[in-house]
Order: structure tokens, then C-alpha cells, then sequence
């Protein structure tokens, strides 16, 4: 896996995991994966988002791990240094951008406005995030600039379930899906993995 690009194809929906308990990171991982999910988007909204980063990508070695919620410059290179295997903004700032391209890393760069994502693909990006998706247009949104923007394809985050996923994975500009009902908080809760495994074995056969 050497570009953005690449992270589209690996999986119908990429799952958006947040978590609070380190020790839930690798059976979370593994039960996605073990649900035929290839890639986690884990996200720094907590303490132990690097350790948790850093103890998949030791112990869970077949997925794909990510950072998301890349919001400033330092994360990109602490997720990186954690182990993360490519990087997920929610928007972009030239700082943050610059920081994503020195990690060397795959990157899905967030962008809601056609404005935003033109200036991503001026800077060789062609793959990217929309995100808030529902908030911003959604399938609606994604098929009027399928058109002026042919050469990007985007993985759409926000508010999506799996009863709206295949109207996006129908779009020809959609290369996956991010979504976070795959592993919802009551079920990290209760440490409900083999919840989660059957959530990403749902997901993962969206696309048969």
C-alpha cells in the first residue's frame, strides 16, 4: 500500500473505531478482521489512541491500522512513530498537510467543498475524505461533482449506516465507505466482540 488510493480498495467500509480502554484495541482489531474488515481508521480522540495504535500494529499485523482525527501537525508524526500504517484528517490546513506528506504515509485528507478539493488535487491528492458526508450533500452532493472532478474518488464519513452504505458504494467516485456503527459504544462496553465481528461481516459483504 504506497498511496490514498490504495486504502479505497481494501475494504467496503472502513470502520471509524474510537477507543477508551487500550486493552479493547487488538480484540476490536481482531474482530473486525476476523469479520473480513482490512483496514481501521482509529481515531486520536482519546489518551490511549497511540498506545492503542501501537499494540494493533504489533499484534494484529493483517489490518491495516490508521490514525484519524488528525487535527495538527504533531499528530501526523506521533501516529506514524505509534505504528499507524496511513493517516485520516477531517479537514486540512497547509500545516497539516505538510506534515501528512513528511510521515511518507498514505493519507486520506479531509475536504467537504469542491474548492477544498481542488486544491488537495493540486498538490497530487486524488484520493480523499468527505467528510461530515450526510451534513454535507451526501450521495447527492458526491454525484454533482462526479463530473468537474473526474480524476478524485473519495471515502465518505458522517452519519452514514448500513441501510444508506450502498447508495454510496453505487457511486462511481466512491471507493469506500467510513462508518462507526461497526463497533458502537455499548458493544465496547460490554465487550461485545463477536457483536462486532458479525457488524463487519454485514459491512464487508456490501460490495458481493
Amino acid at each position: 500500500m504506497s498511496t490514498g488510493a490504495d486504502l479505497l480498495d481494501l475494504s467496503p467500509v472502513m470502520p471509524v473505531v474510537v477507543v477508551s480502554d487500550v486493552d479493547d484495541a487488538v480484540p476490536v482489531a481482531s474482530a473486525l478482521l476476523a469479520g473480513g474488515i482490512r483496514v481501521i481508521e482509529l481515531t486520536l480522540r482519546t489518551p490511549v489512541a497511540l498506545a492503542s495504535i501501537e499494540r494493533v500494529a504489533n499484534e494484529v499485523p493483517d489490518i491495516v491500522i490508521g490514525a484519524g482525527t488528525v487535527t495538527a501537525p504533531d499528530h501526523a508524526k506521533q501516529a506514524a512513530d505509534a505504528g499507524a500504517s496511513f493517516l485520516v484528517t477531517p479537514g486540512v490546513t497547509d500545516q497539516v498537510l505538510d506534515a501528512c506528506f513528511d510521515t511518507g504515509l498514505p493519507f486520506l485528507p479531509g475536504a467537504s467543498t469542491v474548492s477544498e478539493a481542488m486544491r488537495l488535487a493540486e498538490r497530487g491528492v486524488t484520493a480523499l475524505k468527505f467528510f461530515p458526508a450526510e451534513a454535507s450533500g451526501g450521495v447527492d452532493y458526491l454525484k454533482s461533482i462526479g463530473g468537474p472532478l473526474p480524476g478524485l474518488r473519495f471515502c465518505p464519513t458522517g452519519g452514514i449506516t448500513v441501510k444508506t452504505a450502498p447508495t454510496y458504494l453505487a457511486l462511481p467516485n466512491v471507493g469506500c465507505i467510513g462508518g462507526s456503527w461497526l463497533t458502537p459504544k455499548d458493544a465496547l462496553a460490554a465487550k461485545d466482540f463477536a457483536r462486532i465481528e458479525a457488524f463487519a461481516r454485514e459491512a464487508s459483504s456490501l460490495r458481493d
